[in-house]
């Protein structure tokens, strides 16, 4: 027997006992998928009236246009009959160049096979026709109001998206490849990954980006020097240890957003922003908000306020000695922080000194690409959902997010998961995307239905302890920072807040890229650069065409800023005393929960 045989035989072995393993995998998938837990539909689709008024909207169309919808259908029929009497003759005369395809650039098409490869130049190019008449179909359509549409639009893409060739084996080349070229192994390799990825979930599929035994909190990540000073039912509140043997006196206090955890602004030490902070001879807090469980179903924005803001603010003004504070707040946690300082406006309390928004949106008369999921529809989906278990699961708000960028975090980490065997990256971003938190389900409610689909902060009020809240309250020397690419708190939509707030001393700041690389972009790797506007009073575009650009990163701006407001040089702190004794190490114990589903 030569080698040639002996090698053919060892990878036929091998594929045939990788062919056996699939029985046993798939009793392990048959398993946990009898466990999933039943979600409501109301989360996973639009409502039943959607659909109804498409349906009638578009016979309505047929009806008094219907040449329009015929020609429609010819130019799709025309050009699918040409590709495939084109691809038929290249097969035949196997002439593998000859079918041109006028596919745009788009990395899910990048293995050469899409363009040498009769086979799979055709199926790339039938999906694109097809998915250019659903666009055109859609378009088409006029009966719809602009909601209706952009939802429709919406939502027709995700199916578009769901059903490119990519997402199936037998029209994956590189999965093909793969499993060829391991015997199998990535095909047994990613169906272990998937099963794993469900047991995790209790059967709800979600995929995981990173590679989670590469980090641990304090061990590589949120590692910045610092002690729990303060914990209650809400928060626990971070004292940093200081860097520098003087600090300003007016110490500054961060509320990060409790959907996710606070280390995104502690990941490694090279891009903590906190480190840096500490760094500046700034006395520095942070909060670490409960991951809530059911348990946690009555607690509303009155509570993150009180028990949560207030309190922080209060701790550490004592602590420090200081009659007030600097803020930070950060997406949801800087629209709190603007309804915390309503609040004191309205009360004639004067706790906070100047306020920093990161990304921060305060008014929601535009919806922006959460608009398909702010309807009634959707909301009343969440409103039974919390009735029901107490909170809103991480997991929905997550494949929310996704899903508006499905190609890039749904569809390609599970192609490359589950169709080639890969194992997640680690990469720590990516792990800290993946360790969202729960919502109480009072508190969610409250968000979605007066802020983001009533939008009172910004027009009529928003009630919050007996007093309605208005933007115009918000009047402390305040420092914006939003992203240019952001799609989840869009620039202009949150330059319109700013420019509703009271006072005269606004700063605002558009940093280059997306919701958190703008943010997370420290000095010295020059990659992102911001434009700076002094006067807020014009239109978002107004301002932008006014705005000088700077290369480089918006903190040392920011920085230079805060520190006029931060007042003379101090001892600097050193976390602990007797009125605030430590209560354990940073990051603490908060951030460790998981929310499992």
């Amino acid at each position: 027997m030569t080698t040639t045989d002996q090698d053919i035989e060892n990878q036929t072995s091998k594929l045939e006992q990788n062919l056996a393993k699939l029985h046993e995998l798939n009793q392990r998938l048959i398993t946990v998928l009898q466990t999933k837990k039943t979600t409501d539909a109301a989360l996973s689709g639009p409502g039943h009236d959607l659909a109804l008024k498409t349906t009638a909207a578009y016979w309505q169309e047929a009806i008094q246009n219907p040449s329009r919808l015929i020609e429609h259908q010819i130019a799709y029929w025309g050009k699918t009959l040409t590709h495939f009497i084109e691809a038929q003759n290249a097969m035949m005369h196997k002439d593998f160049d000859a079918v041109e395809t006028s596919a745009p650039l788009d990395k899910r098409f990048s293995n050469p096979l899409w363009n040498s490869h009769p086979y799979f130049k055709f199926i790339k190019q039938q999906y694109l026709h097809n998915a250019e008449v659903v666009q055109s179909s859609i378009e088409s359509i006029d009966g719809l109001e602009t909601t209706e549409k952009r939802r429709l639009e919406y939502f027709s893409k995700q199916i578009v998206d769901m059903m490119a060739p990519t997402n199936f084996l037998a029209t994956n080349p590189d999965a093909l490849e793969q499993a060829v070229e391991t015997q199998g192994q990535s095909l047994i390799d990613g169906l272990e990954n998937l099963i794993a990825d469900l047991e995790d979930n209790d059967g709800e599929l979600v995929v995981r980006l990173a590679d989670e035994k590469a980090f641990e909190l304090g061990g590589n990540i949120a590692t910045t020097p610092g002690k729990v000073v303060f914990r209650n039912h809400m928060l626990e509140l971070i004292q940093y240890s200081p860097s520098t043997q003087t600090t300003h006196e007016i110490p500054l206090v961060i509320f990060p957003p409790w959907i996710n955890k606070f280390y995104i602004l502690d990941l490694t030490a090279q891009n903590s922003l906190i480190k840096w902070l500490v760094a500046q001879g700034l006395t520095v807090f942070i909060v670490s908000w409960i991951n809530p469980d059911a348990s946690y179903k009555e607690v509303s924005l009155e509570d993150y306020i009180e028990h949560g803001y207030l309190q922080a603010l209060q701790t550490v003004r004592s602590e420090t000695g200081q009659d007030k504070v600097n803020a930070v707040g950060y997406c949801i946690g800087g629209t709190t922080l603007a309804l915390t300082l309503a609040l004191l406006k309205q009360r004639g309390e004067e706790l906070i000194n100047s306020a920093t928004f990161f990304t921060t949106l305060t008014d929601f008369s535009n919806q922006g690409e959460f608009l398909p999921f702010l309807q009634n529809d959707f909301i009343d989906g969440i409103e039974q959902e919390v009735g029901t278990k107490g909170i809103l699961e991480s997991y929905i708000m997550a494949r929310t997010f996704s899903f508006l960028r499905s190609n890039d975090l749904i569809y390609s980490p599970a192609i490359k998961s589950y169709m080639m065997g890969k194992a997640p990256p680690a990469f720590d971003l990516l792990y800290w995307n993946g360790d969202g938190a729960n919502l109480p389900g009072k508190m969610a409610v409250q968000y979605l239905r007066g802020l983001c689909q009533r939008n009172e902060f910004a027009e009529g009020g928003f009630e919050l302890f007996g007093k309605k809240l208005h933007l115009r309250n918000v009047d402390v020397p305040l420092c914006a920072v939003a992203c240019e690419t952001d799609h989840i708190a869009n620039w202009k939509d949150s330059y319109r807040g700013v420019a509703q707030m009271g006072g005269r001393s606004k700063t605002f700041i558009l940093a280059e890229s997306g919701h958190i690389a703008g943010i997370i972009n420290p000095p010295g790797k020059n990659k992102y650069g911001f434009f700076l506007n002094s006067d807020p009073k014009k239109t978002p575009e107004k301002w932008h065409s006014n705005a000088k650009y700077h290369a480089g990163s918006w903190w040392n701006e920011w920085a230079s800023w805060l520190k006029k407001r931060s007042g003379k040089q101090r001892d600097a702190l050193v976390p602990g005393s007797d009125s605030l004794p430590v209560i354990c190490d940073a990051p603490g114990l908060y951030v460790t929960q998981k929310a499992k589903v």
